[in-house]
């Protein structure tokens, strides 16, 4: 007969074997992106990308929510999009427990159908980003080519500035 204690020996000793030796790390991933270049193609293979006039259409018509996930730093230095837009400041550091419908700390409005637009400034983090969302399930999420620099170049609406005629 096994006596509890010895089940609870049992599995502490198998638990300190996979933690103790070298093939515990045996099992971890192997990286395939060698480059970031690398990393930017495969995330961004795996959904459509926006033009920042599109993602204009989207919210003028609310069909769309746009996250901003620059630091603050940066939007004070280079600027913010309209705030009649209904642009939403989420950080990169905390983007997935907003987003994901299944977090304790997610927004009200998270949903796995939400069409989700990430802008950065210039449209590589918002690429990584946007990635992640679809691996959680948010797979209408996307960003917007160029992020904010583009979307200024485009003379869309800006904070304290309106649209180029």
């Amino acid at each position: 007969m096994v006596t509890a204690t010895a089940e609870r020996t049992t599995a502490i000793h198998w638990e300190t074997r996979q933690f103790a030796s070298s093939s515990a790390t045996a099992t971890r991933r192997v990286a395939t992106a060698s480059t970031v270049d690398d990393l930017l193609a495969e995330a961004r293979a795996t959904y459509d990308r926006i033009s920042p006039r599109a993602a204009y259409q989207l919210l003028l018509h609310g069909r769309a929510v746009l996250v901003d996930i620059r630091p603050e730093a940066q939007r004070r230095a280079e600027g913010e999009v309209d705030p009649g837009l209904g642009p939403v400041v989420i950080e990169r550091n905390v983007l997935e427990w907003r987003l994901d419908p299944r977090s304790g700390a997610r927004l009200p409005w998270a949903a796995y159908d939400a069409r989700i637009l990430v802008l950065c400034q210039e449209g590589y983090a918002s690429s990584l980003a946007a990635a992640t969302l679809v691996r959680l399930g948010l797979a209408r999420a996307t960003d917007v080519v160029g992020g904010l620099r583009a979307w200024r170049e485009a003379g869309l609406p800006l904070a304290d500035q309106p649209a180029a005629a």
